[in-house]
């Protein structure tokens, strides 16, 4: 519905109209009444029905769900991880604080669903900026190198995210999540009418506990099926050379000024152009090259003939006369195009960057493996200060692929690195320890283990 003109006559249609949807009730206003022409004049009171109040949130909710921003927020990860640790503290509780854990579980839940409705659209938005829709190629290149930082950010805080959440999860599930699952649910129902409590307390539990184990699956998972977390995260990595196939695509569209991808985008806009099926036959023909051979010339004799007893298209070649052609081919072998040879385009200086580029990143990998293949045991805080990056990029995978494959704490597990050269052997150290590594890019704190790396390949 539009605006108002301003006219009463229109206001009134308007407030009528609302009153048939039943998003307005209408009570009539005898209030300061004065005459009886005041009295049969009709008045209305209008207020706001519950239907009317449910379309004004939903039209709220769907407007900031139109300009909300996608993104993977770190700050609402490192928030889950401080609610949930309150939620182990208050469940583990002799006495239980039901005021407490009520607000605890609220601000979970709503940090948790803007989490994962955050990054649902960023992910949208990813593949979308990936595949070059909606953004231009400039503003693409400005930004590409902060959103691979913002990606590599948010995948190691998830990794660490991951396995203090889960040995938080494990700790609440053996004091027991049901309880706290109870006292949410009568928390919410406390003020209901007695005819109807007992009905909605069991709605509000089953819902609780479907928050409950919605959230426990995202980040833990269920046997047999991955967690979204670890998806998730698989899906950041996975956009990462995405990101760097556009960047190469878009520096070959620039030194070879020829691209698959544009001619079609533009030879599709070409048919859908065409003025007749006629002429887009004859683009067809044109753009794959359904013409004559060039090195195939029909005699005189045969043009001549076939003008003066064209042929239809549609008969068989087995009826048709046949078409003579001049020998030259057959007689010489070869038939040479007249005019400059083409100009060939010379790449040695591109090849040999690439070259010294791949051979500079092959050494700084095997230099990170060495210095992380240490072939014992040890704990992880001996590793001491992490001189370079790639070494600690290398050390997060390990540590994410050990990480995700845990079930709970105590677990020992083995994972291989991304690439298969390396295999990590993680163990709990038992002690509560925790470790604070220094890497070029900050200090890297966490609970300390045991964990032996091995380089399977030479």
């Amino acid at each position: 519905m539009g605006a108002g003109t301003g006219d009463p006559g229109d206001l009134e249609a308007e407030l009528a109209q609302l009153c048939d949807w039943g998003n307005l009730e209408a009570a009539r206003d005898h209030a300061d009444v004065a005459t009886a022409e005041d009295f049969y004049r009709p008045r209305f009171l209008y207020q706001l029905t519950s239907a009317g109040e449910a379309v004004e949130e939903a039209l709220r909710v769907f407007q900031e769900m139109l300009i909300q921003p996608g993104e993977l927020q770190t700050t609402t990860l490192k928030e889950i991880r401080e609610q949930l640790a309150e939620l182990t503290r208050l469940a583990q509780a002799e006495q239980a604080d039901e005021g407490r854990i009520v607000l605890t579980l609220r601000n979970l839940t709503d940090r948790f669903e803007q989490l994962t409705h955050r990054a649902q659209v960023f992910l949208r938005a990813l593949q979308h900026t990936i595949d070059l829709q909606g953004t231009t190629i400039e503003t693409f290149l400005d930004y590409k190198q902060h959103l691979i930082d913002h990606l590599e950010r948010f995948i190691s805080e998830l990794v660490i995210a991951t396995h203090e959440i889960s040995a938080n999860l494990e700790k609440i599930e053996k004091a027991g999540s049901g309880p706290l699952v109870e006292i949410a649910a009568r928390r919410e129902v406390a003020d209901a009418l007695d005819h109807e409590k007992e009905r909605r307390l069991e709605e509000s539990r089953k819902l609780w506990q479907a928050r409950w184990n919605g959230f426990r699956a995202w980040f833990v998972g269920t046997t047999g099926r991955p967690s979204q977390a670890e998806m998730l995260r698989a899906r950041a990595r996975a956009a990462i050379p995405a990101l760097l196939g556009a960047v190469s695509r878009i520096n070959d569209r620039r030194l070879t000024r020829s691209d698959r991808v544009a001619d079609l985008q533009t030879l599709a806009r070409w048919f859908a152009q065409a003025p007749t099926e006629r002429d887009a036959h004859r683009l067809w023909r044109s753009a794959f090259s359904l013409s004559p051979a060039r090195h195939l010339k029909v005699d005189a004799e045969t043009l001549d003939r076939r003008e003066q007893e064209p042929v239809s298209p549609q008969t068989s070649w087995l009826e048709a006369r046949p078409i003579e052609i001049t020998p030259r081919i057959r007689k010489y072998g070869r038939h040479e195009s007249k005019g400059p040879a083409r100009r060939v385009i010379d790449r040695s200086a591109e090849k040999a960057l690439l070259a010294r580029l791949e051979k500079e990143e092959a050494e700084q990998i095997a230099a990170a493996q060495a210095f992380l293949a240490q072939h014992r045991r040890m704990r992880l805080s001996e590793l001491g200060a992490i001189p370079r990056p790639e070494a600690f990029r290398l050390l997060l995978d390990l540590l994410g692929k050990a990480l995700a494959a845990k079930t709970c704490a105590e677990d020992s597990v083995t994972a291989r690195s991304s690439d298969g050269a390396l295999r990590i052997d993680l163990e709990p150290a038992g002690d509560g320890g925790h470790v604070t590594l220094v890497t070029p890019g900050g200090r890297f704190s966490g609970e300390d283990h045991y964990i032996t790396i091995r380089r399977d390949f030479p």
